[in-house]
């Protein structure tokens, strides 16, 4: 702590550090040029880092340098359930191993504050036209995560410093934005920036406040959480100016899915942006955090936008504390973080993107970045055929292109008013109209906050939802997390009986192949009214702009235009209707004293054998589970399992939807005794490595560039055993890797491990035997998962690709030379007719805390080692 930059803090009884003074003690005039991240960081190392090192770190800053790591320590981390609890099954499993070797177990808790969040738990098993759907689809999410919710109530109570709200009460990101951030923290008598690291990439919603949070792996979640900072280097700041005001009718969904489009297109993966402009000052917070809530489908890391104005109404709009309100404003004025004092903020590149251009649109089919204005259905070959779909539906039959998802889902669009209030605009015209929606429609309602049905019911626009079929179902991440649930046994038997090409439409940021639903080939992504619209229309080859949804009860046409609401319309729904009495309503007793009781548990988790959601994990073990300890890592003679080709995702890798009987992880469910209907999700068996690892590679959507029949590469789960040159479903060819012990290599395109921060899209690698992924270029989240888990992320040099070196899956593979940093390696390639080939790569362990990880084995087996040594420096570690 630098206590020389120590003062008060004006009007206030707290203190804060004085970056601005900080850094112009480096450089003169440098703080006006400092964009807002910049700024954010400066202060955390003046209040956190070592004296000794606060010259140099802020000069990195200042001198836009990027060849040296600074720490970065987050003021605390944001859970889901499902990567949450699988970090605290790490955290309870490295508790064991620490007993095992005479530590005190009770000694391993997360130093910074964890909340958790269970939200990505629920299907939706009762659609939205069955008035008890939500109560029945919770009581199944009790019974099927039974043991789950017993093992996160013991770490409730196991570990110090984690807070846990329980199902049933919306989705993290929403959570978050409306309570949980206080946008400036104060402890310890001192005021600072909230910043957070999250569990799921979707973490930059709360960015929209100006807070600096980013999506984490769980794995890295895990080092933050035990106090370890998270290394970094100074990230590449991308200014976007939004100019303009949007046409009338256009929704924030049309502006994010515009945005995705444009942003993926000037390639700013990996890039942290800042919004400003007079467009984003016109834009509310709940426009905002559609815009930051979508960042990984545009590939940043974060998406930030200023405090000002909106923000501080937005505080008070949802309830915060009048002196909490003060204190931000206070803070972001003295500080230089109030948007005005980002007008002279310097940025290395800026964008421009015109908000009068954007149109409706949907996103779609299978990327959130594929831009689908509606005016353009019919030349983009989505709409068309209706007669013929029209002629199936009179004579009994599933139409061509059969929507049997529509759901208002994910934080995305939950957490704004504008978004939800349109849809239930929309509901009341359709109902007034006579419209209904198709019977082989299953829709859903799923808010991101139960703030949401009190100011429905407000404006009684909830009735007008349920009358269409979408009643609430959850307050949850239920459909875009491929959590939609079983479908009707009759159509789900005629769509496979007449391999109907059957579609999903929903309000949701995630529409990768497979994801949404296993028998739901396509899906696109849309604005709350425009889902309750397909509803109605039932089938994707409807031109949603022209063709007529209905008839009214005079026998007129009915079309879009005559449904959707005005803006002011809906400007004045909000706001007379949502006020912040409703969300004290909601929050004070979600988060109310006392409501963690005392309660003394074993510190050591008392594991069932039989559980195939939660079992102790493997990372410690000697004998090691899968490729772990019983495989060292060579790095020479390595198959591969998998020739990939661009956009693979976390979903291809390891899928999150729905386990089907047939599937490797349903066969071993069937044998542990779980009966067909409550296998449940693969994601919510993630803390069963067992279960886990049979879900890798398991999407059948997966496109093995090796698993190759009569000259064409098949979808499916598949790989080609070598060098026996079988194509077998792809854990019976990882199993028999595994017993030949023999070390394995993935090779794919660009944008590798896109998607969400799934953790055993890497544990699950590893466990198999991958060693190395060699790939045109990796998604952030997932390259730091696979450095956690020991695996290897090499790149191709521009130019070089799996096909260029004409790669069938029959060679061997070594990695050789210095694992720096962005060092070259020589990747060898031994032919089967015996030629060799020297090919240079780039290491992409991208700092020493990388390549420190990485030659341990993994951040778990990490952990541990630092724990013993620091209680006994004599000791062995694990």
């Amino acid at each position: 702590m630098n206590s020389d930059y120590r003062k008060p803090l004006p009007g206030t009884g707290l203190d804060y550090f004085d970056a601005p003074a900080a850094v112009e003690a480096i450089r003169q005039g440098a703080w006006a040029g400092l964009p807002y991240v910049s700024r954010i960081l400066a202060e955390q190392l003046v209040r956190r880092c070592d004296p000794s090192q606060l010259t140099a770190a802020l000069r990195q800053l200042v001198e836009r340098r990027r060849d040296m790591d600074f720490p970065w320590y987050p003021a605390r981390v944001v859970c889901h359930d499902i990567l949450g609890q699988t970090a605290l099954v790490d955290l309870a499993g490295l508790r064991n191993a620490i007993a095992e070797q005479g530590g005190d177990p009770s000694r391993v808790n997360p130093v910074v504050p964890t909340q958790l969040i269970v939200d990505h738990s629920l299907a939706v098993e009762h659609a939205g036209f069955d008035p008890d759907a939500f109560v029945k689809n919770r009581a199944i999410e009790d019974r099927r995560n039974e043991d789950r919710f017993h093992f996160i109530e013991w770490a409730r109570h196991a570990f110090d410093n984690v807070d846990v709200i329980p199902a049933g009460n919306g989705i993290m990101h929403q959570i978050n934005l409306e309570k949980m951030s206080p946008v400036i923290q104060a402890r310890e008598g001192v005021a600072f920036p909230d910043t957070c690291v999250g569990t799921d990439s979707h973490t930059p919603h709360v960015d929209a406040l100006g807070v600096v949070a980013i999506g984490v792996g769980g794995l890295e979640a895990e080092t933050v959480m035990l106090g370890r900072a998270s290394m970094m280097r100074l990230p590449d700041i991308v200014g976007v100016r939004l100019m303009g005001r949007c046409q009338p009718g256009i929704t924030a969904t049309d502006i994010v899915l515009a945005l995705t489009s444009f942003l993926r297109g000037e390639r700013v993966v990996g890039a942290w942006l800042e919004f400003f402009g007079e467009g984003a000052d016109r834009l509310s917070i709940g426009d905002r955090a559609t815009i930051s809530n979508m960042c990984p489908e545009y590939g940043a890391t974060a998406a930030l936008f200023h405090i000002d104005r909106q923000t501080i109404d937005y505080l008070r709009l949802t309830g915060r504390e009048p002196a909490q309100v003060a204190l931000v404003e206070t803070y972001a004025m003295t500080l230089g973080l109030w948007a005005d004092a980002l007008r002279t903020a310097e940025y290395e590149r800026v964008l421009e993107f015109d908000l009068s251009n954007v149109v409706r649109a949907m996103a779609g089919p299978s990327n959130p970045h594929r831009h689908l204005p509606t005016a353009a259905l019919a030349e983009r070959g989505i709409a068309g055929n209706l007669g013929q779909a029209l002629a199936q539906e009179q004579g009994g039959l599933l139409p061509d292109g059969a929507v049997i998802i529509a759901a208002i889902t994910s934080c995305t669009n939950t957490s704004n008013p504008r978004n939800v209030v349109a849809a239930g605009l929309l509901a009341r015209k359709a109902n007034a109209l006579g419209l209904r929606r198709k019977p082989w429609v299953k829709s859903s309602f799923a808010p991101g906050s139960k703030v949401a049905r009190l100011y429905l019911e407000e404006a009684g626009l909830l009735t007008e939802l349920e009358r269409l079929g979408f009643g609430i179902v959850a307050y949850a991440c239920t459909t875009c997390n491929g959590m939609s649930g079983a479908l009707d046994p009759a159509i789900q038997k005629e769509i496979v009986d007449r391999d109907l090409h059957a579609t999903a439409v929903l309000s949701g940021n995630r529409n990768f192949d497979g994801r949404i639903h296993p028998y739901a080939k396509q899906a696109f992504l849309a604005s709350p009214p425009l889902v309750v619209a397909y509803a109605i229309a039932g089938t994707i080859r409807f031109d949603i702009e022209r063709d007529v949804l209905g008839l009214n009860g005079d026998g007129n046409p009915v079309t879009l235009k005559d449904l959707w609401p005005s803006d002011a319309e809906i400007d004045a729904v909000v706001a007379a209707s949502v006020r912040p009495e409703q969300f004290r309503q909601i929050y004070e007793p979600m988060f109310g004293a006392g409501r963690k009781a005392v309660t003394t548990v074993s510190p050591l988790y008392d594991w069932r054998p039989q559980s195939t959601y939660i079992r102790r994990p493997p990372y410690w073990d000697k004998d090691g589970v899968g490729a772990l300890a019983a495989n060292p890592r060579t790095l020479k003679d390595m198959r591969p399992l998998a020739i990939l080709p661009d956009n693979i995702t976390t979903d291809h890798l390891s899928p999150s939807n729905a386990i089907l009987a047939q599937s490797a992880a349903g066969e071993y469910l069937a044998r542990m005794g779980l009966p067909e209907e409550d296998f449940n999700s693969y994601a919510t068996h993630r803390g069963d490595h067992l279960t886990a690892l049979r879900a890798t590679f398991a999407n059948p959507q997966l496109i093995n560039e090796m698993a190759v029949l009569d000259g064409v590469a098949q979808q499916g789960s598949l790989a080609r055993l070598e060098p026996d040159g079988t194509v077998m479903r792809m854990w019976e060819v990882i199993e028999t890797y595994l017993d030949r012990r023999c070390p394995l290599i993935i090779i794919a395109g660009t944008d590798y491990g896109q998607g969400s921060s799934r953790d055993w899209a890497a544990k699950g690698v590893r466990l198999a035997g991958v060693e190395v992924i060699v790939a045109e270029g990796f998604e952030r989240i997932h390259r730091t998962n696979l450095i956690g888990m020991g695996v290897l992320p090499v790149e191709f040099k521009p130019g070089t690709t799996r096909l260029s070196l004409g790669l069938d899956g029959t060679e061997l593979f070594d990695i050789s030379g210095d694992r720096r940093s962005g060092a070259d390696l020589t990747l060898t390639i031994r032919r089967r007719n015996g030629e060799r080939v020297e090919v240079p790569v780039t290491c992409r362990l991208d700092t020493e805390e990388e390549m420190s990880i990485y030659e341990a084995g993994g951040v778990l087996q990490r952990f541990a080692e630092d724990f013993l040594a620091a209680q006994n420096p004599q000791k062995e570690a694990v």
